[in-house]
């Protein structure tokens, strides 16, 4: 099953080559937007100091997500699923593993730090730019669907872990959200 709709998901590739382009600028750009979206987020003016401590989450779930997939690539060697002949690749090969995708994990990882902090309409904008990284991830060839789906559930997982450590209004975090 997860060969047929990571197939699937794929055959759309080099049909378009508009959305070949779209996609391919989504993939090698779209978790810098995200990065940056996020950045911006310090100027709020609604709620300053909680979204702020919500970028911080964000940017500490994003680098923990990364750590755990290095983890998780010490033991678990996926051939990607352009080297098993099943993908057209758009992209660039990658000289890692494919399980779990990186840009699943970063992106998921943004998305859960927002909606775990209750910042509903950021955390829906933010989604809707995470699930395009995703998809696009499959639709270049470089991944299967479960390695994006491992990546989100590792990206909440992170999310969640810096949720439990990192208490807002404690004292660095008061500090922290305090700058600039």
């Amino acid at each position: 099953m997860d060969a047929e709709i990571t197939r699937w998901i794929n055959s759309f590739a080099g049909i378009s080559p508009i959305l070949d382009r779209v996609v391919t600028f989504v993939t090698t750009f779209g978790v810098p937007l995200i990065v940056a979206v996020v950045v911006l987020q310090w100027w709020s003016r609604d709620d300053r100091r909680h979204v702020r401590h919500a970028a911080i989450c964000a940017g500490l779930a994003f680098l923990l997500g990364l750590a755990i997939n290095q983890v998780i690539l010490l033991g678990v060697h996926r051939v990607r699923p352009y080297d098993m002949g099943l993908t057209h690749l758009l992209i660039a090969p990658s000289a890692d593993w494919s399980f779990p995708s990186d840009h699943a994990t970063a992106s998921m990882a943004v998305v859960a730090a927002f909606v775990l902090q209750g910042l509903r309409v950021r955390s829906l904008a933010l989604f809707g730019m995470a699930f395009l990284v995703c998809l696009s991830r499959v639709f270049v060839g470089t991944h299967y669907i479960t390695d994006v789906l491992g990546g989100a559930a590792t990206g909440l997982v992170a999310a969640i872990a810096v949720r439990l450590l990192y208490r807002e209004n404690t004292r660095i975090d008061r500090l922290l959200t305090s700058l600039l």
